[in-house]
């Protein structure tokens, strides 16, 4: 079963960025109080290290038990590791130490100073997301996500997920190696849509008229070969967190 979507308006993106920040918090105490542990899904761009930032500002993060949240991410720039566009590099400046979190739950995908090619990274993370999996008891080839964090570009992509593109289709919850983005740098590596969907709750962070477009197809159902944006949906919870410009006047 997946939720239907469900958009919610802020009047600017530092509302969104603070009020989704509070969200994720909720989401995240409310895991550890259930099993004593939760696990997340980062995405990289401005609004996904905007809330990002915010949590690490909020008074309320000692609430959570940082040492015991897992961190993913749905993809990644294959360029080397301390390039400033690596979704993960970007996230840690945007925390700047102020969660204390255990580096071996912190699941960076692999950079091109790790491994010659995307999909070598990308059976790395497969078998990172096994272990996980394993370690928990599960069945499936990756663990519990209790959240998903997405952008959504002008074009409709989620992840390294474009328009027009095969793995966009992908049915299988797996992780591959991408080499041709329209959008820079062109080697990548993502989680595919039916894995970003097994998440308890995913949440798209969207800011700027120039993303009005887009979300109006994603709310509208449009095609995925059109609008990748438009096959998410989390198994309890499917959010739209958009800025006011993103919708009809």
């Amino acid at each position: 079963m997946s939720a239907e979507l469900e958009t919610v308006a802020h009047p600017d993106k530092e509302s969104l960025a603070a009020e989704s920040a509070e969200r994720v918090l909720d989401v995240v105490v409310a895991a550890q109080d259930e099993r004593g542990e939760a696990s997340v899904v980062l995405t990289g761009g401005s609004m996904g290290t905007a809330v990002l930032a915010a949590v690490a500002a909020s008074p309320r993060r000692d609430e959570v038990d940082w040492s015991r949240v897992d961190v993913w991410w749905s993809d990644e720039r294959f360029v080397a590791g301390d390039s400033a566009e690596r979704n993960c590099v970007q996230a840690a400046e945007a925390v700047d130490g102020a969660l204390v979190l255990n580096p071996d739950r912190v699941h960076c995908m692999g950079s091109a100073d790790d491994f010659g090619t995307a999909e070598d990274a990308a059976f790395d993370y497969r078998r990172e997301l096994a272990a996980a999996a394993d370690a928990e008891h599960r069945a499936a080839a990756f663990p519990r996500f209790d959240l998903a964090l997405l952008g959504l570009g002008p074009d409709g992509h989620v992840a390294s997920l474009f328009p027009g593109r095969p793995h966009v289709h992908e049915d299988d919850a797996t992780v591959l190696g991408v080499q041709d983005s329209p959008k820079p740098p062109p080697v990548r590596v993502t989680m595919t849509l039916p894995m970003i969907n097994s998440a308890r709750r995913v949440w798209f962070l969207v800011a700027g008229a120039d993303k009005a477009g887009a979300v109006a197809a994603v709310r509208a159902g449009a095609p995925l070969e059109r609008t990748p944006g438009a096959g998410v949906r989390g198994t309890e919870e499917t959010l739209l967190l958009v800025t006011d410009d993103c919708l009809p006047g």
